[in-house]
């Protein structure tokens, strides 16, 4: 009975999740996905001075599929912590806090109203930042308050474009909108995107978001949190389309995020770091795809990327937890043969991430290289797109080297542990997906989306681009002396270092501002606004307290005072 109730609350919301999945597949693809149709129901809260407040609830292609993928992998993230959170007292809190971020996913993915739309994005600030403390040591306290505050910059500038958009009368940002305030409110609505999903200059907090647990960490970077920004751009992308300077901006940034991920990737030693900096590589890619004019294509590399990388983190974890949380890769190695369901899925997930031919990430990946050759993006752009592409083939094989075929520098085999049945399933369920999820993606996309044709030329840079980081890994191996040398060390150092977005980003979220703000509490909360405010206003009345109790003493001394004073002041004002 102490194993059923620990084992309850996991198995109950993971059997919950997978029926919601099921029942968001079948009826959501054969009444909204294949019939074309899109359904919005909206509940009247009241009306008043003119203003209608209503709820909105949209239900189109994206929004179901989406919907269908996040329970789905947030069933196999229940499951998977029956076996890695085993020792954990208040399992019933962590399931809690899991089930509160699905709430706040499902209700960012189904609403279209910027000021509903807040809900589920304030929701998924502050259950992430109650996820990523969880541990409560030093580290995840740090991660957690960078994670909070780079976020809260997001909700400002969401909250200042609903404040614009009452010029329009109304909070629905999925209409056109045209006048003064138009490319004003597109560029917040993007850079409060960026933020979630850690764009350039908001890099910082998500690898150190890596301070969560790992279930938490396969279900915040896959599908949940930082796909958010990218999701708000999709779902908003007819109102952004008419501001071209705004989607110049975003194809860039995306393109920059994209390089400077993948390059500190392929220099990043702690395994889960490595996956996270692909996670960001891959939002970059997104982020480019939105901004070049391909949404929809975008949003199909979202689904696929969700339930390969979630694999990926699972497995990692899985393997990271059979080592007695051992996530240095220059220590890890060699258990291919004793994690075998775990090392398979890490090999299938990282081939997808590669982008091999048939596996999910193929389908989406190569419609956004043919959407590149085949759009207007310039040549600079196209080469960014085409060299971080190649590079997600590094850092994949460089996950499989340290963390599978490597040589081991731990101790003795006996730390090893015995995979779980729940681990076992999660990886099943997850790996079926990482196979079939790209085609049956696709069957489902015709209709969506349609095809992009590109020359026999452009099909053979596509197909070469996915095994040009295989050729770039084997020269660097090769050359392995000529990296080690002296003159090469700082090279490393800054692509270590994400081009310095942990001191722009971190240091000036988290370093800068809250020393700034102890400082305003100081000087300002302790200091001028007391003066001026209730221990000035005390003292003060204190005085005047003491002045009319010194004048009613009943002493003809002091009346003779007060009428001599009353008597020069009369005389002033007359003459």
């Amino acid at each position: 009975m102490k194993s059923l109730g620990f084992l309850g609350a996991p198995l109950l919301s993971s059997v919950f999740l997978i029926f919601l999945s099921l029942f968001m597949l079948v009826f959501g693809l054969f009444s909204v996905v294949y019939s074309g149709d899109s359904y919005v129901v909206e509940w009247q809260f009241f009306y008043l001075c003119g203003v209608d407040w209503t709820l909105p609830i949209m239900f189109d292609s994206i929004s179901v599929i989406f919907s269908c993928f996040v329970c789905l992998i947030s069933s196999s993230v229940c499951l998977f912590s029956v076996s890695y959170m085993e020792g954990e007292v208040f399992m019933r809190r962590f399931i809690l806090l899991i089930m509160g971020f699905v709430g706040s996913m499902n209700m960012l993915i189904f609403v279209p109203s910027m000021v509903s739309i807040l809900l589920g994005w304030d929701g998924l600030g502050v259950v992430s930042f109650a996820l990523v403390i969880y541990y409560q040591n030093k580290k995840s306290l740090a991660a957690g308050m960078l994670t909070v505050l780079a976020n809260r910059v997001g909700d400002a500038l969401l909250i200042l474009s609903v404040c614009y958009l009452i010029n329009w009368g109304d909070w629905r940002f999925s209409y056109g909108l045209f006048g003064s305030f138009g490319v004003l409110i597109c560029f917040l609505v993007v850079v409060g995107g960026m933020t979630k999903s850690a764009q350039i200059p908001f890099s910082a907090w998500l690898p150190a978001a890596m301070a969560a647990p790992t279930p938490v960490s396969a279900l915040v970077h896959s599908s949940t949190l930082v796909t958010a920004g990218v999701y708000l751009v999709i779902r908003f992308y007819s109102s952004l389309v008419g501001s071209w300077e705004v989607m110049w901006f975003l194809s860039k940034v995306g393109g920059l995020t994209l390089l400077m991920a993948g390059l500190s990737a392929c220099y990043e030693v702690d395994l889960k770091k490595i996956i996270a900096l692909s996670t960001l590589s891959q939002l970059g890619l997104m982020m480019f795809t939105v901004g070049v004019g391909y949404p929809m294509i975008a949003s199909f590399h979202l689904f696929t990327h969700a339930l390969f990388k979630a694999l990926l983190f699972l497995c990692a974890g899985a393997v990271i937890h059979s080592t007695y949380d051992t996530q240095d890769g220059r220590i890890l190695g060699s258990v291919n043969n004793l994690l075998p369901f775990s090392v398979g899925g890490l090999v299938l997930s990282s081939a997808a991430l590669c982008g091999v031919p048939f596996l999910s990430g193929f389908y989406s990946k190569d419609l956004i290289l043919e959407g590149v050759f085949s759009g207007l993006s310039g040549v600079l752009e196209a080469g960014v797109v085409l060299i971080g592409a190649s590079l997600s083939l590094v850092y994949s094989l460089r996950i499989l080297f340290i963390g599978v075929f490597g040589q081991s520098f731990m101790g003795s085999l006996v730390s090893f542990s015995v995979e779980s049945v729940y681990v076992i399933i999660s990886i099943l369920v997850l790996s079926v997906g990482a196979i079939l999820g790209g085609w049956f993606l696709q069957e489902v996309w015709v209709g969506v989306s349609g095809f992009y044709l590109v020359g026999n030329f452009g099909k053979l840079v596509v197909g070469a681009v996915t095994f040009v980081g295989f050729g770039y890994l084997v020269a660097v191996l090769l050359a392995g002396t000529v990296a080690k040398r002296q003159s090469s060390w700082w090279l490393s150092w800054f692509f270590s270092k994400m081009w310095f977005m942990s001191l722009i980003s971190g240091s000036l979220v988290a370093g800068i501002g809250l020393s700034g703000s102890v400082l305003m509490s100081t000087t300002l909360d302790q200091g001028w606004m007391e003066v001026f405010g209730g221990q000035g206003t005390f003292s003060v009345l204190g005085n005047l307290m003491a002045l009319v109790v010194f004048v009613q003493k009943n002493s003809l001394l002091v009346f003779v005072r007060v009428f001599l004073i009353l008597l020069i002041f009369s005389l002033g004002f007359l003459l």
